[in-house]
């Protein structure tokens, strides 16, 4: 082991580093230098342990893999194969030398998120903000007015019509019974499978009287193997009884039920009504998002089950965007939605639209009003390009750690464009006196010499110092 270490070392001599090839003025590098990596070791450490089973990987690579994955809108998989092509992004993971390897397997940053569940990745978020206080971007004067939304954040399920849950409810129930040796007295493979396809073939010509018939059979099918199961379950078995439990939930539900089942893998799906016209209805579950009014900075970010009145989500918001940068939010914008909230707390909550009767708004308060649409694209923008539109983690934890990471996703790429944008800004500058000077030849080129001559010999300076002003400017 030792000689396998010493060749390594001996071959790492013949390398150059990452910091001495990269330009030290990329924005990646940059922001790679300026977050507090430390302070994750210290939260993080606690759930390793030293001298037992395989060495861990370390704690920068996986935080800079979520980082990466959640500003680019990369998968898991994508990540770790982008990691191995981008120089930059490997030395933003902590790497020295350029790797040629996968640094790990896709599966190990899902075992990491169950490792350190939804409060690690708070951490994660509260970090970018600090970040942002450190470099003087986010400073307690943007926390004077700051504005407060809800959105859904759909989960990874299929649209759910009752004849396609009956045959997948009856299908995982089968291979469960199957797996555990249960007999079943049929299992309505082949009919299950027969009368969907009629059921969808019906639907689709619009013969809904046959298609709700094809839909009571395979209710009927679900109905028998549940019994049967039920029967022939000999001692106790949480998986199965989950199963189980999910099944009579889901015969006995009616239409206007609420909490209803709409997904076997993911039961904590909620069916939730914004008023879209184009989507009408939504699964997933609640999301508040708090956005300043100036710049338009994630301060906060919390993912809500049970699909609550949006006012009930103000107090918990504004105590997460005081957590987060430790100052007090003076102002708080928000819609009609928020019409009747029970919040009691240090910040002014305005509802905009909404006029006062006993004391009008004035002209600075309508102007705060309507910058609070501000935070409308920008829940676009979570949603488009930092994975908040459709959830792939599993279950009520993966909610929220999906939740945290788009904000993590969307502060660092508002500290990527804040790092690009002066030389972005000396570029143009460049560009404008390139432009200028050319447009100065060009004007030259207009004007007749014969008129410049006559008025500088005539003694005619005023007339021409208005036409050199004239060249240099139009």
């Amino acid at each position: 082991m030792q000689a396998k270490e010493q060749r390594k070392s001996s071959e790492e001599l013949f390398k150059s580093r990452l910091d001495q090839i990269l330009d030290n003025k990329h924005p990646l590098f940059k922001l790679a230098d300026s977050i507090n990596w430390g302070y994750f070791e210290k939260e993080f450490g606690l759930y390793y342990v030293e001298n037992k089973g395989r060495p861990g990987k370390p704690i920068r690579l996986l935080v800079g893999l979520h980082y990466l994955k959640h500003t680019y809108n990369e998968s898991d998989e994508s990540v770790v194969e982008r990691f191995l092509e981008n120089p930059y992004w490997q030395y933003f993971c902590g790497l020295e030398y350029f790797q040629h390897e996968f640094p790990l397997d896709p599966t190990s940053l899902v075992k990491w998120r169950n490792r350190i569940g939804d409060t690690g990745m708070e951490k994660l978020f509260y970090q970018t903000l600090s970040t942002a206080k450190e470099l003087g971007l986010l400073k307690k004067r943007h926390l004077n007015k700051v504005n407060i939304d809800t959105t859904v954040q759909e989960k990874a399920i299929a649209f759910p019509t009752d004849a396609r849950l009956y045959n997948k409810m009856r299908e995982k129930l089968v291979t469960e019974a199957e797996k555990r040796g249960i007999e079943l007295r049929q299992n309505y493979r082949r009919l299950g499978r027969k009368v969907l396809v009629k059921q969808g073939r019906y639907s689709h010509a619009q013969q809904m009287k046959r298609a709700r018939k094809e839909t009571k059979k395979l209710k009927t099918y679900l109905g028998r193997v549940t019994r049967d199961v039920r029967r022939k379950l000999v001692g106790t078995d949480a998986g199965l009884e989950e199963l189980l439990y999910l099944s009579e939930r889901l015969l006995t539900q009616k239409k206007d039920d609420k909490n209803k089942l709409y997904s076997i893998h993911s039961p904590e799906v909620e069916c939730i009504s914004k008023g879209k016209a184009h989507k009408r209805y939504e699964f997933g579950c609640k999301v508040s998002v708090a956005s300043t009014s100036r710049d338009n900075w994630i301060v906060g970010i919390q993912a809500h089950h049970g699909n609550p009145y949006d006012g009930h989500t103000l107090e918990s918001i504004l105590t997460q965007v005081k957590q987060s940068t430790g100052w007090q939010v003076k102002d708080a914008y928000c819609d009609k939605g928020y019409r009747g909230y029970t919040y009691e707390g240090g910040t002014d909550v305005h509802i905009a639209g909404q006029r006062n009767k006993g004391r009008p708004k004035n002209r600075s308060q309508r102007k705060w009003s309507k910058r609070r649409n501000a935070i409308e694209p920008k829940i676009g923008h979570l949603k488009s390009d930092n994975r908040m539109n459709r959830n792939y983690l599993k279950g009520v934890n993966g909610d929220r750690i999906n939740a945290y990471l788009s904000g993590c996703g969307a502060n660092l790429r508002k500290l990527l464009v804040a790092f690009f944008l002066p030389f972005f800004i000396f570029d143009r500058i460049i560009k404008k006196l390139v432009k200028y000077f050319q447009n100065s030849v060009n004007n030259i080129s207009r004007f007749c010499w014969s008129r410049l001559k006559t008025a500088f010999f005539r003694d005619d300076y005023y007339t021409f110092l208005n036409y050199v002003l004239e060249i240099i400017f139009i």
